[in-house]
């Protein structure tokens, strides 16, 4: 993976975490947005890897940021664990750099999102996955101070 950027351009890829799908964004720091991609659909929280390495190859993150799911209380729940974990291997299995982001509410932000632009059309659970992922790597650049350049 390339190494972070020593001017104010660094591209991320964003997961929101699920045990039967992966919603996937891809995000950029100099406009602190980010794009939804396809969500990976996943057998008891594990995706196809070789779909990751192909978004790996093709997106060449910096790095990535995976969400963590906790209660609003702040307190940690089964899937907080598994989200953790799935961090964990993405990290031993390509050697990317992983971040870990709160998302408490980044669903129901995303939901409001498509239903405001779609109606019940855009309320999708793979559209909501994805949406979710961009909102976790949106929340990630505005809790992270830009890269300065050497110059």
């Amino acid at each position: 993976m390339p190494e972070p950027p020593t001017q104010q351009a660094m591209t991320v890829l964003a997961f929101d975490f699920g045990t039967r799908s992966i919603g996937v964004a891809v995000g950029q720091s100099l406009t602190q947005t980010a794009s939804p991609l396809a969500a990976l659909k996943a057998k008891d929280g594990q995706p196809q890897w070789h779909l990751v390495s192909t978004l790996l190859d093709t997106w060449q993150p910096h790095l990535c940021v995976v969400g963590l799911p906790y209660n609003m209380d702040g307190t940690e729940q089964e899937l907080t664990q598994l989200a953790r974990k799935f961090a964990n291997r993405l990290h031993g299995r390509f050697g990317v750099q992983v971040v870990l982001q709160d998302e408490r509410l980044t669903t129901v932000s995303a939901k409001e999102e498509l239903f405001a632009e779609y109606g019940y059309r855009g309320l999708a659970k793979d559209k909501i996955d994805s949406v979710s992922a961009c909102l976790i790597a949106e929340d990630y650049f505005s809790q992270t101070p830009p890269i300065v350049g050497d110059d």
